[in-house]
């Protein structure tokens, strides 16, 4: 290919290659020469031209091929134009030769198309040059034209408008004659011409003054003339000439008006012409426009759609402001055209022709006018409306019943109802939020005129008003439960009336199925609504007969659409649903029986409606809420619908008795049951498959329907690639809803909302505009199709072949149309069962079933029509699939094999070469390698039969499926497939289109499967890579837009796997160019492909499109500036110039995309012109930043001004104020071409919310380039180093700008945009400081902007999400810290302030508008913007307590004594704003965190949720509420965390405060003090107990949060919990919980740890190591004190032991009962052991109680005397023992072995022979039964007391002998008497009986005193004053005892007495009294 590349023919070269390669060798020569003529040097140029010329005209009778002679036509008028001309004459009269010549064999064709190509293409070259010459040429032309066949007459067209073109008005001496020749061949039989002729015309027009005057109607006829018959090619071709032609009949060019005095068409006439077309068709023509057309005969529909094209093709001509002007006239033409009886014949038709109207205007409406203008249109079409309405009522209301003509015009108004409420609603529902003024205007009175349209005697006018009101609450979600309620009363008012039942139930069911639009949705409360409404018309149908059906109807609807809304709301009411699905249907076949016997035609039609409603009502519930069907549920809906299956067998006998009128009520309700059963499991109604499969076969084998209707759904089931077999890529065009009307099967585009108004609530279709569900014949055989597939696999074997042998027989007994009819039906229903077997993974069955099956496929691959061949072919390459076994894929394709090598007709060769082609799709490469081979070799002969297009077409597209399937193993056969592929492309003539697609098709398959081997520089890779960019080359100059998007395509994909061998210099432009093509494929195309070219190299994509611009300006007169604005349509000098429509400025590529943006609406081109976008921006937009910030700002304009012609970019506002003042006239002369540089519409809304995410990717891509972007001093100086460096932070203020337009305007995507904007910019530029003012920051100037844009947002009509993204940028700005002065800051903190009252009082007007889920939303948004500021404001008070110290120490104590205390803040401290709302915020935080605690439970515990709700969410909304909770719990947490450790964890709430701050108080209360049972009243709990919830709270949310943080969580979610934890661990009281509850700080580390393993950013990582560092030090802090504890329990045994044995070994008795200094620190020791407050710890107590019971058993058993030891010191054994009883708790000693043990110790002391020892006996008792404790004294007081009693009675006998033993009795009566004192009031006679005595018995008489010893009188003293300080002290009981026994009262007396007397003598030597004395001998250390 190589040598091809040289500026002369290589001829050298060319003679050493074969045959067959040189037709390519020549076409790469030539693409060689087009690109380098340009370039080259003229004198080059010059020297070689002789010698080119000879060659290129030599190769004029090589019989060159189509593209071959295009080019070479191109290159000669190239060589002329750039050479010398001198020899032009002598070429152009050569060619004229060729062109006369009589020589008409087919093989000197080429040569004379050559010729022809040659001669128009000089003409268009270089035009007037050749001037003299041309009356000649043309004659020349016309006359060869009469006698060429089609090919020629095609070329000769072409020619002819070449030469028009390029003369201009210099030719008008031949323009009679060429429109004389030309007009004509309109009528030609082939297509090819008709369009070649139309474009000659549509030339011709351009200056031929009569064709819009004189011959104008003539123009007309013809042009309807030529739609009759038409593909769409032609009628694109000739929609354009009449459009264009009747523009300039209205609209004259100014340059023609001046030379001829010219009689302008009115509009009226214009408007007249086109609706003859449009309501009479082709044939038969009226002279006068006026005439009235007479009813009778059908329009042609080719006709009408080819006039529905012209009609937009008019008014795009003319332009967006004349259809401004003129709209009210144009709307109320158009509508007149759908209220014709001529346009409403029958239904269908009259459905076709609102489809027409409709298309006119939304392709005018929808994208020539811009947002101000459509509201304007919008109030048009209100006033038209409402004046049909007008005269609709006055026929209503007219009681005369004759008034025949009134009744047409209600049904004909019925068409322009739906006509103009569709575009109504489509008009609101594009303008979406920015509609609000057409509703808010009283004057236009929009929902009252939409509204009376519910009440139109019409169900499709009623219908339509209920979609309308749909789109309008779709657009205006505010609106949505307002509208509801006015319905439901109106409902309720009009109950009486058939048509308000009807229409308003329509309205109500319309806006329930928009719900799911509206992302804030409706109030619960609704839902109930519409259950009381709906269940009353059911209750109420019966009650009145003239209501029954529509009550009925009306009832199930809106329990239909009640659906719609999701589980959330049906949940509620699923109950009552299934008992009235039960109810509506007979409970058994007897009742059934009975039903038939009984019951008029009426009552059945009202049965039968009410049964189809409640099935549509199942099948919605199904469909939209599958999360409630459990078994049960399911199990309940199978019986109501197992009758309606059994009732359908008795429905035939209904009809008969009652009447045919019922037939439709019975198809709707088995379409109702198809319906639902095709959503259940089949597994649910197998029982019935028999009856059930009966139903099917005979619905759509119309066995009881004589009308032959066919499916719908035949190809949706065939696949996408067979588009171009089955011309369903009509379903991808522009005009694809009108198109639609020309497919051939039944009632194809005839959907309209009144087939089916259940519709009115189901999700749309994508892609479609309006709900359009087709006529119910049609659907009943769909829904009977598609459930046969959803069964078919789950039947038995025998069932199959039963039914598959029906088939056959089935067809055989049809004939004609009606076996097609049937065939087509049969064929559907066998692949969606063979679909639904391969989805299933099941096999088709045994050899009978596939044999029987194999058959039928068979039968129908020789069929006419193709559908039903491509049906075949599908089916049987999924038959093949299914059953995958090589053997019987064999046998299929040996079978077509033998087929394809005997056949010779058409039919059997394309079916049988598709066959081969599917079974390789569906097998594989793999499965069907074996057949590859033979497979290739068929096709590749069959594609060249020149003979037949259509074999080639077929066996093309066959080949291209084996390339595509067979992948790697299809390298072996690429070289010869590629070259057949171009050697076709060379020859086929380019007419075939669908052949030249079919080769794009292999082509593309070809690169794919060679791949990435195409980068590759070997010979054969070369060799196929420059083949596959020739071939590529062709289909791009082909002219069918469809072949174009192919060569795309694979250019697309040749530039995937080698790059660098894909030229974008050329490719890019002719991309761009194709943007403005008529053809959305190939618009998608050019679009796809600049997504991967900008994915890869944006800036040589961007900059080759600017080339585009640039040379613009260097060739004059190519169209380049044509407005890209108008799909399609330029400006009409030279329509047809290479570069026509693309209208590329100074903004380049970018902005014809954004420009594109706004009038395309197909879904995909959007996406990809989006990413396209995205791209480029990502790779140029930091470096073009200027350029990209004015891209969006010129955008976003838009929104400030809202104007239709905003004057964007460089524009002087001057000329538009100039334009304004234009008069009248010359704006009518200038047919809308006043100004083709800007759009002709403002960016729309959708366009300027695009724009401003724009913007936020702008500023995040600075943010990861260059520091400069946000350091205003650094970007100054390095602007100033080099001018061309550009910076984000210079272009603040535009920045700013924008963010405030956007979030200022109508729309509310793009407020919410704008905020979004808002907040970046921000958060970004907080920091940047201000050079020119130290201490400053950038953004402060810009306070007013951001509390102005803020403002609206809080207004009380902003929907919650907007407010909730407000509150969002409120906390960003107050928080940033930009703004320092408070007074400056409180205008944006009042906005929350008043949003935080809203919280608490619940919001008022709009918590009716939405879901409840709104409202918590906004709250939370709001109490998270408070946390978000708190969590701020606390910072900076951190930091001020920390500064001022230093200033302190610095010794600054001059005047500035604001600083010298610490504890002061700065005055202007943000604290002091959040400090007075802290004590309410405090409560809602808790509330908020404790609701979502409750959220996130896992769902099986949803038990324990509250019944009520929380807080802030109801129990209906909580899956919603979920989603706002988890975006806001995070900074709440910190902010909880801040103040709970602020405050020290001090506060405390109690239940009355918690109802003030919390806007429910009866839900609060229960849910905010924590852990309580519902419903139980609050009880005040502790501080503690709170906080200890409180802390449970806090930490329960952050484990659970951080144990999975969910990917989506942002990383700001982590660090505020990780903060929070942090904060929270500060203060000591959450210290000591978390190091109390060890399992708790265990779990935490552990879910720390995991944290830092998978967390990326080190800033986590810090806040991780920290909190750690928090927890080991609140551990270390706990340790301390527990350390001792833990400590002590593992030395504690070796220290008890230890001194157990001191005490054993060192208690020895001593004399004079001296303590050693060891016992005496056993004793010590023992009491701190004892004493140590470890019984406090629950894991150290057993062990703990166990070690303490064991050392006081050791002493017990030491304290035993032994024999061989020396004697023990009992009394400090006692010591030990006392100890233990005093000190440890009865839970330890009071053990009975232990306490019988002490008891024994202390009874063998009383009984001791030692004094002392039983003194001290005495002393430890003391302390023992003085125990506070009873519970551990009573027991030794019961046991010890009688011996005690018993011992000191004996002393009466036994008086002591010396101190120590009188030392014994004083303590003893010591103990005595602390047993009166501790004794009851009633035992204290008792207790005093016992130590009265005894101590009496102590006293001497007077003889037995002065006898007695010392001591025995020291005795009897301590008596006598022991009873005379008793007696005063029980004065009572003590007279009782003495009264008792009078022989102690005279003792006692006597010794009173004594004493008194000897009271003198005694006085000196008494001792003091012992009493209050401590004992003489004491021990050393006091144990007590």
């Amino acid at each position: 290919m190589e040598l091809a590349h040289s500026l002369l023919l290589n001829e050298e070269a060319l003679a050493q290659i074969t045959e067959a390669k040189r037709p390519v060798f020549i076409f790469e020569w030539l693409r060689f020469l087009d690109k380098v003529l340009i370039a080259a040097n003229k004198t080059d140029v010059k020297e070689k031209q002789k010698k080119l010329v000879e060659q290129l005209t030599g190769l004029i009778s090589s019989s060159p091929g189509p593209p071959t002679r295009k080019l070479l036509a191109k290159n000669l008028a190239a060589l002329y134009s750039i050479g010398d001309t001198f020899t032009v004459f002598q070429t152009l009269d050569k060619c004229n030769d060729i062109i006369k010549s009589k020589d008409d064999t087919s093989a000197y064709l080429p040569t004379k198309l050559t010729a022809v190509a040659c001669v128009g293409a000089f003409y268009e070259k270089m035009g007037r040059m050749l001037g003299s010459s041309f009356p000649e040429t043309v004659n020349n032309l016309l006359k060869s034209l009469k006698s060429a066949e089609s090919q020629g007459r095609s070329e000769i067209l072409m020619s002819l408008q070449k030469v028009l073109s390029g003369l201009g008005g210099a030719a008008a001496s031949c323009h009679r004659d060429i429109y004389k020749n030309a007009r004509s061949l309109l009528t030609d039989r082939a297509m090819a011409v008709r369009c070649a002729v139309a474009k000659c015309l549509l030339e011709l027009q351009n200056e031929a003054v009569f064709m819009w005057t004189a011959e104008l109607e003539n123009v007309v006829t013809l042009s309807f003339k030529a739609l009759e018959n038409s593909n769409y090619g032609v009628r694109v071709a000739v929609s354009k000439l009449l459009g264009t032609v009747m523009a300039t009949a209205l609209m004259p060019k100014q340059a023609a008006v001046m030379r001829q005095n010219v009689k302008r068409a009115t509009l009226e006439e214009v408007l007249e012409l086109m609706a003859t077309g449009f309501l009479r068709g082709g044939s038969g023509f009226l002279k006068s426009g006026g005439e009235m057309l007479k009813v009778g005969g059908s329009v042609n529909r080719e006709v009408r759609v080819g006039v529905t094209q012209a009609y937009v093709v008019f008014v795009t001509t003319l332009g967006g402001q004349w259809l401004e002007r003129n709209f009210a006239t144009f709307l109320s033409h158009v509508l007149d055209l759908v209220s014709h009886p001529r346009a409403t014949q029958t239904h269908v038709e009259a459905v076709y022709s609102r489809r027409c109207v409709s298309f006119i205007l939304r392709a005018t409406v929808g994208s020539l006018l811009g947002e101000k203008a459509q509201i304007a249109a919008a109030k048009d079409i209100c006033q038209a409306i409402g004046k049909q309405m007008k005269a609709v009522e006055a026929v209503v209301n007219d009681t005369n019943i004759e008034n025949k003509s009134g009744a047409a015009d209600v049904a004909a108004s019925q068409h322009v109802m739906v006509c103009a409420l569709q575009e109504l609603g489509s008009l609101v529902q594009s303008l979406s939020a920015t509609a609000s003024p057409l509703i808010q205007e009283p004057s236009i009175g929009l929902l009252e005129t939409v509204t009376s349209v519910l009440l139109h005697p019409s169900m499709a006018a009623r219908l339509a008003a209920a979609w309308c009101l749909r789109c309008v609450a779709v657009a205006l979600p505010f609106q949505l439960s307002p509208f509801l309620d006015r319905c439901a009363e109106r409902l309720n008012n009009l109950k009486t009336s058939p048509e308000a039942v009807s229409g308003y139930s329509f309205a109500m069911a319309a806006l329930l199925g928009g719900v799911h639009q509206c992302p804030l949705g409706i109030p619960h409360a609704k839902g109930k609504m519409v259950v009381s409404i709906a269940e009353d018309l059911l209750r109420t149908a019966a009650q009145n007969s003239r209501l029954s059906l529509q009550r009925t109807q009306a009832g199930w609807l809106l329990l239909g659409a009640l659906m719609t809304l999701g589980p959330s709301v049906v949940r509620y009411h699923l109950p009552k649903m299934l008992l009235l699905w039960r109810n509506v249907f007979p409970r058994s076949l007897k009742e059934l029986e009975a039903e038939k016997a009984r019951g008029d035609s009426f009552t059945w039609q009202v049965t039968l409606e009410g049964r189809a409603g409640a099935l549509c009502a199942m099948r919605s519930f199904v469909a939209h809420c599958p999360e409630l069907l459990t078994e049960d549920v399911i199990r309940k809906l199978m019986t109501p619908i197992e009758c309606a299956m059994t009732m359908m067998s008795h429905i035939p006998s209904v009809i008969k008795t009652h009447g045919a009128h019922l037939k439709a009520s019975a198809a709707m309700v088995r379409l109702r049951l198809y319906d639902i059963l095709a959503l259940l499991p089949p597994k649910t109604y197998e029982g019935s498959f028999n009856a059930l499969l009966r139903e099917l076969v005979a619905e759509f084998t119309l066995t009881d329907n004589s009308a032959n209707t066919t499916t719908s759904l035949l190809r949706s089931l065939c696949h996408y690639d067979d588009s171009v077999l089955l011309g369903s890529w009509l379903q991808e065009t522009d005009h694809k809803s009108i198109e639609d009307q020309l497919q051939p099967n039944s009632a194809s585009g005839s959907g309209a909302l009144e087939h089916d108004p259940s519709s009115i609530y189901l999700r749309i279709p994508a892609g479609e505009a309006v709900p359009g569900p087709l006529p119910l014949g049609v659907s009943v055989i769909d829904a009977s199709v598609a459930l046969f597939g959803v069964v078919f696999p789950h039947v038995s074997y025998k069932h199959r072949l039963q039914m598959l042998d029906h088939f056959a027989e089935c067809v055989k007994q049809a004939k004609g149309v009606r076996q097609q009819a049937v065939q087509l039906n049969i064929f559907t229903a066998v692949l969606s069962a063979l679909k639904g077997l391969a989805e299933n993974k099941s096999t088709l069955g045994p050899e009978e079933v596939r044999k029987s099956a194999l058959t039928l496929v068979m039968g129908a691959l020789d069929n006419p029509n193709p559908i039903l061949r491509c049906a075949a072919g599908e089916a049987l390459g999924r038959m093949a699939q299914v059953v995958g076994e090589a053997t019987f894929i064999a046998r299929m394709a040996q079978y077509s094999f033998d087929k394809l090598k005997s056949a010779r007709d058409v039919v059997s060769r394309t079916g049988h070469s598709l066959a081969l082609g599917c079974l390789h799709r569906y097998v594989g490469g793999i499965g069907s390698g074996q057949h590859l081979k033979t497979s290739v070799s068929i096709l590749l002969a069959l594609a060249q039969d020149g003979t037949s297009p259509e074999v080639q077409t077929w066996s093309l597209h066959s080949l291209a499926l084996i390339v595509d399937s067979s992948g790697p193993m299809y390298r072996g056969y690429v070289e010869p497939t590629l070259s057949l592929v171009l050697t076709l492309l060379l020859t086929v003539p380019p007419s075939h289109t669908e052949v030249h697609q079919c080769l794009g098709r292999c082509l593309g398959a070809i690169i794919t499967t060679v791949g990435p081997e195409l980068q590759g520089n070997g010979p054969t890779i070369s060799t196929i890579r420059s083949s596959c960019l020739v071939g590529c080359a062709i289909t791009q100059d082909h002219s069918d837009s469809l072949v174009q998007a192919a060569a795309i395509s694979c250019l697309q994909q040749l530039h995937m796997f080698a790059p660098r061998h894909v030229n974008l210099s050329s490719l890019v432009p002719s991309l761009c160019v194709h943007l403005s093509s008529s053809h959305l494929l190939l618009r998608r195309a050019a679009v796809a492909c600049l997504r991967q070219l900008a994915q890869r190299e944006a800036a040589e994509v961007c900059e080759y499109a600017m080339s585009l611009a640039n040379n613009a300006g260097d060739k004059e007169n190519n169209g380049m500036n044509i407005n890209p604005f108008a799909p399609g349509i330029g400006s009409r000098r030279d329509v047809h110039g290479r570069h026509q429509g693309i209208n590329i400025t100074e903004t380049g590529l970018e902005g014809v995309l954004f420009g594109m943006l706004d009038r395309e609406t197909d879904r995909k081109l959007c996406s990809d012109i989006h990413d396209t976008l995205g791209h480029m921006l990502s790779s140029l937009a930091v470096e073009k930043l200027s350029h990209w910030l004015m891209l969006c700002k010129d955008v976003l304009a838009a929104s400030s001004d809202m104007t239709t012609t905003a004057p964007l970019g460089g524009e002087k506002d001057e000329d538009s104020e100039k334009k304004d003042e234009m008069d009248d006239d010359t704006m009518f002369t200038t047919l809308g071409e006043e100004d083709k540089s800007k759009p002709s519409v403002a960016p729309r809304w959708a366009t300027r919310v695009f724009a401003a995410d724009c913007l936020c990717r702008i500023i995040m891509l600075c943010e990861n380039e260059n520091k400069a972007h946000f350091d205003l001093a650094l970007a100054r100086s390095a602007k100033l180093r080099n001018p061309k460096n550009d910076f984000l932070v210079l272009h603040l203020s535009d920045l700013i700008r924008m963010a405030f337009m956007a979030a200022t305007d109508h729309s509310n995507q793009l407020r919410m945009a704008g905020l979004q904007a808002l907040e970046d910019i921000i958060k970004k530029f907080a920091a940047v400081p201000e050079p020119e003012f130290p201490g400053h920051v950038i953004l402060e100037q810009y306070q007013a902007n951001v509390g102005a844009a803020l403002r609206p947002a809080f207004s009380q009509d902003t929907p919650s999400d907007i407010t909730a993204k407000a509150c969002q940028v409120c906390s960003t700005w107050i928080g940033s810290g930009v703004v320092s002065d408070l007074n400056d800051l409180r205008r944006v903190h009042n906005l929350l302030v008043s949003s935080l009252d809203k919280v608490q009082t619940g919001k008022g007007s709009s918590s009716q508008l939405y879901r409840e889920s709104a409202t918590t939303m906004e709250k939370l948004a709001v109490l998270k913007a408070w946390a978000e500021v708190y969590v701020v404001a606390m910072k900076i008070k951190k930091e001020a307590e920390t500064k001022p110290k230093k200033a302190v120490k610095n010794g600054e104590d001059d005047d500035e004594d604001d600083y010298s205390t610490v504890d002061e803040l700065p005055p202007d401290s943000l604290i002091t704003l959040v400090q007075p709302e802290l004590p309410t915020l405090s409560r809602l935080w808790l509330a908020a965190l404790k609701d979502y605690a409750l959220l996130t439970l896992p769902a099986e515990f949803a038990s324990q949720l509250p019944p009520d709700g929380g807080a802030f969410y109801t129990p209906e909304t909580i899956d919603t509420a979920r989603l706002h909770y988890r975006n806001s719990w995070a900074p709440i947490l910190h902010a909880v965390a801040l103040w709970l450790n602020s405050t020290g964890f001090t506060a405390s709430e109690s239940a009355d405060d918690v109802s003030t701050a919390v806007p429910n108080p009866q839900k609060c209360t229960t849910s905010i003090l924590l852990n309580q049972a519902p419903g139980t009243p609050p009880s005040a709990k502790s501080l503690q107990e709170t906080n200890k919830d409180r802390m449970h709270l806090i930490l329960g949310v952050s484990i659970q949060f951080l144990c999975s943080p969910r990917p989506e969580e942002p990383v700001e979610h982590v660090t505020s919990c990780l903060q929070a934890l942090h904060t929270l661990l500060d203060s000591p009281c959450a210290r000591t919980h978390i190091a109390e509850d060890q399992l708790l700080g265990v779990e935490l580390l552990n879910v720390l740890h995991r944290l830092l393993l998978t967390c990326n950013p080190p800033s986590v990582q810090l806040l991780v190591t920290g909190v750690v560092q928090q927890i080991v030090r609140a551990a270390q802090d706990h340790l301390q004190e527990k350390r001792n504890t833990l400590r002590c329990l593992t030395i504690l045994p070796s220290v008890l032991f230890l001194i157990t044995q001191v005490l054993k070994d060192t208690a020895v008795k001593t004399t004079g009962n001296q303590v050693s200094p060891p016992v005496t620190a056993a004793l010590q020791g023992l009491k701190n052991v004892v004493t140590l407050p470890m019984s406090m710890d629950e894991e150290i107590h057993k062990q703990w109680t166990n070690l303490i019971r064991s050392t006081l058993a050791s002493i017990l058993e030491y304290s035993q005397p032994e024999v061989s030891k020396p004697v023990l010191d009992e009394v400090s054994m006692l010591t030990a023992i006392a100890l233990f009883l005093w000190s440890a708790s009865t839970e330890i000693i009071g053990v009975q072995s232990l306490q019988t043990g002490c008891m024994n110790r202390f009874k063998m002391a009383l009984n001791s022979s030692d004094p002392w020892v039983q003194a001290k006996c005495y002393q430890l008792l003391l302390s023992v039964f003085q125990h506070t404790n009873r519970a551990l004294s009573t027991p030794y007081i019961h046991s010890l007391a009688p011996i005690m009693v018993e011992k000191l009675k004996s002393v009466e006998t036994n008086r002591p002998k010396n101190k120590t033993e009188l030392l014994a009795v004083q303590e003893g009566i010591k103990v005595l008497e602390t047993l009166v004192a501790l004794g009851e009031e009633q035992n204290r006679v008792h207790l005093l009986a016992l130590l009265v005595p005894t101590l009496i018995s102590y006293l001497l008489n007077e003889s037995a005193f002065s006898s007695a010893s010392m001591v025995s009188k020291e005795l009897h003293e301590f008596a006598l004053q022991d009873l005379t300080r008793i007696g005063p002290l029980y004065p009572h009981a003590f007279k009782t005892v003495m009264g008792a026994a009078p022989e102690l009262k005279i003792r006692l007396e006597a010794a009173v007495r004594a004493s008194q007397a000897s009271k003198a003598k005694a006085a000196a030597r008494q001792p003091p009294p012992t009493v209050h004395s401590t004992p003489t001998i004491k021990l050393k250390t006091s144990f007590f």
